[in-house]
C-alpha cells in the first residue's frame, strides 16, 4: 500500500508514471554522458565546451530531480538506479576514451533531438491523464530545446 495518496485515478497514474519514469531515465543518462564527455573532451573549443557540459549536467540533474519528485507527489516510486537507467534510456551510447569537441557536439545534438522527441510524446501522453505533470514536462522540454539550439549553433 502506498503511503502517498494520489489525486489521480489508477489509469491516469499508470500513464503519468510511465511518462515520468521514461523522462527520468533519459535525464539521468543525459547527466551521466554529459560528465563522461566533460572529462574526455579535447580540441580547439575545449574550454567553452568543457564549461557548457557542466551546464548541461546541472540542468539535466535538476530536471531529473523535478521529474522524480513529481512521481513521488502522485504516489509513485521513481527508479534512478544505474541498471534501470541503462535499460530504459533512449540516449545513444557515447564512445569511450577521448572525444573531439566536434564529436561531442555532434553526439549531443543527436542525443537532444531524441530526448526532445520523446519528451514531446510524453507531453502529449499526459495531456488528459495529468495536466500538472504535462506542465512540468513542458517546462523541462523548453529547457532541453534551448540547449539543443545552442549546441546546433556551435556546429556552424
Amino acid at each position: 500500500m502506498a503511503i502517498i495518496k494520489s489525486p489521480l485515478s489508477k489509469g491516469a497514474r499508470k500513464v503519468t508514471g510511465a511518462a515520468l519514469q521514461g523522462a527520468l531515465a533519459d535525464l539521468v543518462d543525459l547527466s551521466l554522458v554529459g560528465k563522461q564527455a566533460h572529462w574526455n573532451v579535447y580540441g580547439r573549443n575545449f574550454r567553452s565546451l568543457h564549461l557548457q557540459l557542466d551546464e548541461i549536467v546541472d540542468a539535466a540533474r535538476l530536471a531529473a530531480d523535478t521529474v522524480a519528485e513529481r512521481a513521488v507527489t502522485i504516489g509513485l516510486s521513481p527508479d534512478g538506479r544505474a541498471g534501470t537507467v541503462a535499460s530504459d534510456t533512449g540516449l545513444p551510447a557515447i564512445k569511450d576514451g577521448q572525444l573531439t569537441d566536434s564529436d561531442v557536439i555532434a553526439y549531443f545534438v543527436d542525443a537532444y533531438a531524441g530526448v526532445i522527441e520523446r519528451m514531446r510524446a510524453r507531453v502529449d501522453e499526459t495531456a488528459e491523464a495529468d495536466p500538472v505533470t504535462q506542465d512540468v514536462l513542458i517546462g523541462i522540454t523548453g529547457e532541453l530545446e534551448k540547449q539543443y539550439w545552442m549546441l546546433q549553433a556551435e556546429q556552424g
